[in-house]
């Protein structure tokens, strides 16, 4: 695991001891991964300005994010599906570019109009992704409708975006926010810039005419469900001023993170589905869309309500996600609801979580 740097921003700002225990972490992690092949690849539907698309979503596997390899987010484990060393050769991304292409000819009928482009770090962070590979995909995807990159907020900068913009190409620039409250973001995500940093990329992004797409998580470690409940509230309106579309993704418990070491521990629980789905409902009417994508629901490590309803509370969440209706959460209905509105008035910091 490389060391930090001040590239990563970690001396001075309070982070160092805690970026210390997640490097401890990390290094007990001791799987490689070919840097020819991508580290996921799959079609499905999304919804965007333009409306409901069908997407190839591409995470390419590359060194990794930086801040990751300092220590980085409690919650983030994509920097162990990373090749170790810190970079990947142009050539083997050309190769991975590759691979996601014969897989979109192989599962979708048609070149899929939306493309979204992850790294699990920065695309445009040319020490992950050297400018000669981005104009590859640039050029890859340049008879596409629109593409979706991620960055953190440091590497939103025109003459980055350049590539896709003149190719006549809709662009949105993917941030992982977390969290509109810098408090969180800083003692519960342990990640580094401040909301007014979030800003200043979307103000830059739009200056070159391009979208932001902001991400949020969902009950990072250290708050209880009601007080991640209402940040998640607070965030998707706040983030609504400068994102078209907010993306609030429910914490789950990825391996060589804090939060795999809390929830061993008992010191952690993903968040309630029912919470997902109040968020959304209450946050129907911002200025953006609002969108979740639960990952492992219904499982231990994932969000999860009492294992008898998570399937059905999925269903309509993903059908939020499309129509935008919130309607559709009068459908579902469990036993379970009356156990989440007790863990929702009673939980405490000092006593969570109330359940499993």
């Amino acid at each position: 695991m490389s060391q930090p740097s001040p590239e990563v921003y970690e001396s001075g700002r309070g982070m160092d001891a805690h970026n210390a225990a997640m490097r401890e972490i990390r290094a007990r992690n001791d799987r490689t991964y070919d840097p020819h092949e991508p580290t996921r690849v799959w079609v499905d539907e999304d919804n965007t300005p333009d409306g409901v698309r069908q997407s190839l979503t591409i995470i390419l596997n590359t060194g990794g994010c930086r801040w990751a390899r300092a220590g980085g987010c409690t919650m983030c484990g994509y920097v162990a599906e990373s090749v170790e060393g810190g970079t990947v050769p142009h050539e083997a991304l050309v190769d991975q570019l590759n691979a996601c292409l014969e897989h979109e000819r192989e599962n979708a009928d048609e070149p899929c109009p939306l493309i979204k482009i992850y790294t699990s770090g920065s695309f445009l962070d040319e020490r992950e992704v050297p400018a000669a590979a981005r104009e590859a995909v640039a050029e890859a995807f340049a008879d596409r409708e629109r593409i979706v990159l991620e960055s953190l907020p440091d590497f939103v900068r025109p003459e980055r975006l350049a590539d896709f913009t003149e190719k006549g190409l809709a662009v949105d620039v993917a941030v992982g926010l977390e969290t509109a409250t810098d408090r969180v973001r800083h003692d519960c995500v342990n990640k580094y810039f401040d909301f007014d940093d979030f800003v200043a990329a979307s103000e830059r992004a739009a200056d070159a005419g391009v979208g932001i797409k902001a991400y949020l998580l969902m009950k990072p470690p250290f708050l209880t469900e009601s007080e991640a409940v209402t940040d998640m509230i607070s965030s998707v309106e706040r983030c609504a001023e400068y994102a078209h579309t907010v993306s609030m993704n429910p914490c789950n418990v990825q391996r060589h993170t804090m939060v795999e070491e809390l929830y061993h521990d008992g010191g952690y629980r993903p968040p309630w589905l029912w919470s997902v789905a109040e968020v959304l409902r209450e946050t129907a009417d911002a200025d953006a869309i609002v969108i979740s994508d639960p990952v492992g629901h219904g499982s231990d490590r994932g969000p999860h309500n009492c294992g008898e309803c998570d399937d059905h509370v999925q269903t309509a969440i993903k059908d939020f996600d499309l129509r935008q209706d919130p309607t559709v959460f009068d459908q579902v209905s469990c036993e379970c609801e009356a156990t989440w509105n007790v863990v929702m008035e009673r939980e405490t910091s000092y006593g969570m979580p109330l359940t499993n």
